[in-house]
């Protein structure tokens, strides 16, 4: 293999020429006064995607979460998420320093919170011993537990019961557009009883940079001044927004082809002595399998990019690829095959 064939995560897309074209060629304005008209209308165009009365273009995901935990919480409350939500594990702690609230964390087999599992750890204000419950968190798909999929139905029994208790939810939705795809639901569905929706433009859908924020106008221009306390007002920033607005109209009407990527890795990884991995669990665009042979994942992450292969190793045991629109299907055939000759030749040398 002469190419390199990057399977690390979906953030390594390079913007299509259509999308260097229309960056160059973007209208700009200062997007801090409101009036950059690219940048206005990607969000307008998010808010009707989504069913909403506003978005807020951000710099990043992690960015477009810590401000929407922001607009629901008060100081000293907790986030309920699921045990390895992003939130989390990968987003600095940011949760207590700029809203001072903890998370709650959730252990799932699967990834998948449910009204059951989240109606025992809300606490109510005024308790004498427990941190009250702010905000209920769902990361969908949910990225370390292999790209799982939060159904409509899951959803709903969380949606009312929040309701119910009068606690707000926000949709970690980076990859929001992959469960749309494999579920079959679109978007403004899958999304309607959230209060906040984040989705990036930058992972699956092939931005070079950029996220959203969408919910009410209330919370969206709240929403503005958070963003520029952190530092996210980015001036000019319409030759972004740009390659936003190509990759919102196009990039999910692809996706399906990531998916049908990743289960091509994962049917091709089952055959393999050694791997812990059951592709009916690969719904869409990101493989996560475990050695179970004694290998060590990040020596095979070495061997494997020694061949041009670029993958993701979590601890000791567990590697990540996700497939994307610059790894086509013979990509992934050459990836399978690397992968298969790399564990094998390890496991044959120990």
């Amino acid at each position: 293999m002469s190419a390199i064939i990057d399977l690390r995560s979906d953030t390594v897309t390079r913007p299509s020429e259509i999308m260097r074209a229309a960056m160059a060629a973007a209208e700009v304005g200062d997007d801090v006064y409101g009036e950059d008209p690219t940048i206005n209308l990607l969000e307008k165009r998010a808010a009707e995607i989504f069913g909403r009365e506003a978005a807020l273009f951000v710099p990043t995901g992690t960015m477009g979460n810590q401000i929407a935990i922001k607009l629901h919480t008060q100081p000293g409350q907790e986030v309920i998420a699921e045990a390895r939500a992003h939130i989390l594990d990968w987003e600095m702690a940011t949760t207590a320093v700029f809203s001072g609230c903890l998370i709650r964390a959730v252990s799932t087999g699967d990834g998948i919170l449910t009204w059951k599992q989240i109606e025992p750890v809300i606490f109510p204000k005024g308790g004498p011993h427990h941190a009250a419950t702010g905000l209920i968190e769902i990361e969908n798909t949910h990225n370390l537990a292999g790209g799982r999929c939060s159904s409509l139905e899951t959803l709903e029994e969380i949606w009312a019961g929040a309701k119910e208790r009068a606690l707000p939810v926000h949709c970690d939705g980076a990859r929001i557009f992959n469960a749309a795809a494999a579920l079959g639901v679109d978007v403004k569905e899958l999304t309607r009883g959230f209060d906040t929706v984040m989705f990036c433009l930058s992972k699956g859908l092939g931005a070079p940079v950029g996220s959203m924020l969408v919910g009410s106008a209330e919370r969206m221009a709240r929403a503005r001044l958070y963003r520029k306390a952190l530092g996210g007002g980015m001036r000019q920033a319409g030759v972004l927004a740009a390659a936003g607005l190509i990759a919102l109209e196009q990039g999910p009407k692809r996706l399906h082809e990531d998916h049908a990527n990743a289960r091509l890795l994962a049917e091709a990884l089952a055959n393999i002595e050694g791997v812990a991995i059951d592709p009916d669990t690969v719904e869409t665009n990101i493989v996560i399998f475990r050695l179970t042979n004694g290998v060590s994942a990040p020596e095979l992450a070495a061997r494997l990019k020694e061949r041009g292969v670029l993958v993701s190793a979590f601890g000791p045991d567990a590697i990540r690829l996700v497939t994307h629109l610059d790894v086509s299907r013979g990509n992934c055939v050459d990836a399978a095959d690397a992968l298969t000759e790399e564990i094998e030749t390890a496991v044959a040398a120990r």
